[in-house]
This record gives structure tokens, sequence and C-alpha cells, in this order.
């Protein structure tokens, strides 16, 4: 007997979530990981061109704490991701 059919749809709705999360996680690492990348270089530009120093030195930030939290997730992945 399939256990999804017992559940409330709510779960069934969060499982089905998790599930797709798992499938797409690699690709979601993936485009974190050049985010990061492209903030740090637009704010590079931005700053060491003077166009908008602190917007620049802001994305730079932003840049170094998106690649953090990602390297983050690569180490310890979430439950749904680990088989």
């Amino acid at each position: 007997m399939d256990l999804v059919l017992l559940q409330s749809p709510l779960q069934n709705f969060a499982q089905m979530i998790g599930f797709y999360l798992a499938e797409i996680w690699d690709f979601l690492i993936f485009i974190g990981q050049i985010s990061g990348v492209i903030v740090v270089l637009v704010g590079a530009i931005l700053w060491f061109t003077d166009v908008n120093p602190n917007r620049g030195k802001g994305l730079i930030l932003g840049g170094i704490v998106l690649s953090i939290v990602i390297e983050y997730f690569v180490l310890f992945p979430p439950a749904f991701v680990v088989v």
C-alpha cells in the first residue's frame, strides 16, 4: 500500500517539493556559485571605477556571504538531498 495516499494534502505537497528539490539540487548549487562570482565582479567594477563605491562594497560583501552560504550547503546538504 502506498503511504503517500494516507498522508494529508499538505504533507503530500511538502514531499513533492522535497522530491523536486532533490532532483534539481546540483543545478541550484551551480546557479548559486555562478551568482556569487557575478555579484562580486559587478561589485568590484562599481567600486573600482567609482561609479557607485558604496553599492559596490555592498555587492562584494553580499557576494561573499552568498558564496559562503552556498559552500555550507555543499558541505552539509539538507536531508532531502542525502539518500
